[in-house]
């Protein structure tokens, strides 16, 4: 019986070779858009899953309360790995990670006449046993035992020696704040794969960062690297988490923070804190285009259902005969059914080859190294979504015509019921509310996107370049500056020791007392070393007193805050005021205009800058416009002189301040690509029910027609009840997505205002859409010949 029924399904394709297509397209475009999204969503849902023992992993975080806001940290105390190991038997490994990458510094490695710039970390013994990060060579566990080792990755050792066996034993040289250092690379590890979000090329002791690099680190007043702890198999979370909350107490009096875990692949889903409360991240995405997955989908089956539907007079006769000669309804529903299945699978064909010809283009769009991989899971995913899309679109249709009288259908003399035209009319309004959420998303995310792009951060950004202070040009920075402001093209060079665009804040301190001081309300102020030429290379403005200047005497005396430092501080008169910074006084010499230094995201911290040249690491260049790359040249040439062996790696201001909204801009293309997909197949479901209209009414216009009807008359007669449709779907669009973009929205500090345009323009290209799909069917039916339509009477 089946076998029968996919005969009549494929001839009835093959009979209607037009209808069949746009059927086939519609269905496999809606398809391909929701296995794109399934490969994306399961890529981030994935993201740091493939550690061996992710259920026991986790993340230590530390809670404080500050002027009166609870803010959480991912920093934590050097020593606290140590104490965890130490004091509950709950854990099997803790390690300390400080992550390069994350401090905006990436270092050069030398061997012979090789030398490359990567990012990396340094670690505890154990980080290869907690982390599942595979070896080529080397013992694992030992690698890190000894403070001159290294581990590197596979690539790194490529690039250095030519091979990961050459590699090992072999010594490498490296700096760090103008040390040199030379380490042993003691073991080999395969390339972090793409989905973990701890990125680097090389693994550095723990015990090298905290006896040669950052003393400080040792004690329990300083925070900056990463906790993670690998609790053994029946340890509950739980109660370790209690029993280690107040673990600080015991090793530093007066200490501000407590400690909670975090299991460590919730990390890149759920990262944004609001108060204390964990209040979202990029799950917030996952939904969103879980949810504009199966949206899609829906309007792909209505799409079908209103096509079925619209051809529904050239199966009269079939569909009576078969009643005549005792055909139950039941049997013509599993036909109908059957064919509407048969499609699908068609279309699973269709949509897989689009999902293999346009994966390089999907992951240009999203930033991603996608591929569909043909695995027993997936395959038998990708059939139960076809099956379900099949049942789906072919259950109305199947209702629908296998429940005509015969007499009815022999005769040709139909006539469509109320409730039967609600729902085909009703189908078409969930399409494009559908669309049109999805256009006023879009409109909105780029508006927020641009806003954030363009909006003015304090400073400027535009024909600035940075680059890292390496080799000879960190350990003499003064005359490396000297010598680069009279580079042809250079307006100005000044230095700080770490980058200003940085999402996580970057470096912070307590450490700072001043008059008037409330008690029990610490403040983690942002804190830069620079040079005198930094805020003139900038264009940084100041709103009281005055920048630093090499005219004056012991700058090294003076310190600068922005406007929120000193509206934090209730200092009324700044300039001039004397405040304690790390046990040293100090004096306010200017108040600065506040600038961001991360994303339009993300309030603007208190922030100070002190006098530090000599410990400047980073370089930032203002270059004249209008002749960029021979000033480029200019810089390349006189680096490479000063730093011989190593090379010139520069980047933009402006390149980088764009970079923190690498998210977002993903995020527009593939919802804009969606919303441009859910429209298409939206016409055509408009168009199913243009043409059942037309179908339904052409005796009708017919009659009007040799009455005297003007063509333009039948075209607007035919248009008025779409527009209504398309009227009624912005309706009820428009409060959903003011709705669903205004919780967007509520994550950014600074944000657009949701003007009425937004919501207008995208009913408007919507309405413009409907207007010129429907012409195009009205259009036909208007300019046929009346006799045609009559002669059947």
């Amino acid at each position: 019986m089946i076998r029968n029924y996919i005969k009549i399904a494929w001839r009835n394709l093959k009979k209607k070779p037009l209808f069949s297509f746009i059927n086939i397209v519609g269905l496999a475009t809606g398809l391909a858009c929701t296995f794109f999204i399934y490969l994306w969503v399961n890529d981030e849902l994935m993201t740091d899953r493939f550690h061996k023992n992710d259920a026991r992993l986790y993340q230590i975080m530390e809670k404080s309360t500050e002027n009166g806001n609870i803010l959480i940290h991912d920093h934590t105390q050097g020593p606290l790995a140590e104490a965890l190991e130490k004091e509950f038997p709950e854990v099997e490994h803790a390690v300390t990670v400080m992550n390069l990458e994350k401090e905006g510094m990436e270092i050069t490695f030398t061997s012979d006449d090789h030398a490359y710039k990567s990012a990396g970390v340094f670690s505890s013994p154990s980080f290869f046993d907690t982390f599942t990060f595979p070896f080529i060579e080397g013992n694992k566990a030992q690698v890190l035992q000894e403070k001159n080792n290294i581990v590197v990755s596979e690539n790194l050792a490529i690039k250095l020696f030519g091979s990961s066996q050459k590699a090992m034993d072999k010594s490498v040289a490296y700096s760090i704040f103008g040390v040199d250092h030379v380490a042993k690379i003691s073991g080999v590890f395969k390339d972090v794969p793409a989905n973990s979000t701890l990125k680097f090329d090389y693994v550095l002791p723990k015990s090298k960062l905290l006896e040669d690099i950052w003393t400080n680190g040792k004690e329990w007043g300083n925070t900056g690297p990463e906790t993670y702890v690998l609790l053994k198999p029946n340890a509950d979370a739980t109660l370790f988490e209690g029993k280690i909350e107040n673990l600080i107490d015991n090793y530093q009096q007066g200490n501000i923070f407590s400690i909670f875990l975090r299991k460590f692949s919730d990390a890149y889903l759920h990262d944004n804190y609001k108060n204390g409360i964990q209040s979202g991240g990029r799950i917030t995405y996952v939904k969103l285009f879980s949810f504009i997955a199966i949206l899609v989908l829906l309007i792909a089956c209505i799409n079908f259902m209103n096509l079925s539907t619209a051809r529904v007079s050239s199966r009269f006769k079939e569909i009576g005969i078969k009643k005549v000669v005792g055909t139950s309804r039941r049997a013509l529903m599993l036909q109908f059914l059957t064919e509407s299945v048969v499609l699908s699978f068609l279309a699973m064909v269709l949509a897989i080859g689009l999902v293999l010809l346009f994966t390089p283009s999907f992951n240009y769009i999203t930033g991603k190294a996608l591929s569909l991989e043909f695995s027993l899971y997936n395959i038998m995913l990708f059939l139960a979504i076809t099956l379900a899309t099949g049942l789906l679109a072919g259950s109305y249709p199947a209702f629908y015509l296998s429940g005509f009288t015969p007499l009815t259908t022999l005769k040709g003399n139909f006539k469509g019921k109320m409730g039967e035209l609600f729902i085909r009319k009703g189908l078409v309004v969930f399409q494009f509310m559908a669309s049109i959420i999805l256009i006023i998303s879009v409109l909105i995310i780029n508006k927020q996107t641009n806003f954030a792009l363009n909006k003015s951060i304090g400073y400027q950004k535009e024909n600035i370049i940075h680059f890292d202070l390496e080799s000879k040009s960190s350990k003499d920075n003064a005359s490396f500056f000297s010598g680069l402001r009279n580079v042809p093209g250079v307006l100005d060079a000044g230095g700080i020791n770490q980058t200003l665009i940085r999402e996580d804040g970057g470096s912070s301190t307590y450490g700072i007392s001043w008059p008037g001081e409330k008690e029990n309300n610490p403040i983690d102020f942002l804190i830069r070393g620079i040079d005198a030429h930094l805020m003139s290379t900038l264009n940084m403005k100041m709103a009281a007193g005055k920048p630093y200047s090499e005219d004056l005497g012991a700058l090294d005396s003076y310190v600068l805050l922005n406007e929120t430092a000193a509206k934090i501080m209730n200092l009324k008169d700044p300039v001039g005021t004397k405040i304690n910074v790390w046990g040293e006084d100090k004096t306010i010499l200017g108040v600065m205009k506040d600038f961001h230094t991360g994303s339009v995201m993300q309030n603007i911290p208190p922030l100070v800058f002190h006098y530090r040249p000599k410990e400047a690491t980073m370089a930032m260049i203002s270059i004249k416009p209008g002749n960029e790359r021979k000033t480029l040249d200019g810089i390349k040439n006189y680096y490479e002189q000063y730093n011989s062996g190593y090379t010139f790696d520069f980047k933009f201001l402006d390149d980088t301040f764009q970079a923190q909204y690498t998210t977002e801009q993903h995020i527009l293309k593939l919802a804009g690509y969606f919303a441009y997909m859910a429209i298409i197949i939206s016409c055509l479901g408009l168009l199913g029910l243009a043409a059942f209209n037309a179908e339904m009414r052409k005796k009708e216009i017919g009659i009007r027609k040799v009455l005297g009807s003007s063509s333009l008359g039948i075209l607007r007669l035919l248009n008025t009840d779409f527009i209504k449709l398309v009227g009624l779907s912005i309706i009820l669009a428009v409060p959903i997505a003011w709705y669903v973009m205004n919780r967007w929205l509520s994550q950014f500090v600074y944000k657009i205002d949701l003007g009425w345009w937004l919501f207008a323009l995208a009913g408007f290209i919507a309405l413009l859409i409907a207007l010129i799909t429907v012409s195009a069917q009205g259009l036909k039916t208007a300019m046929a010949n009346p006799v045609k339509s009559l002669r059947t009477e």
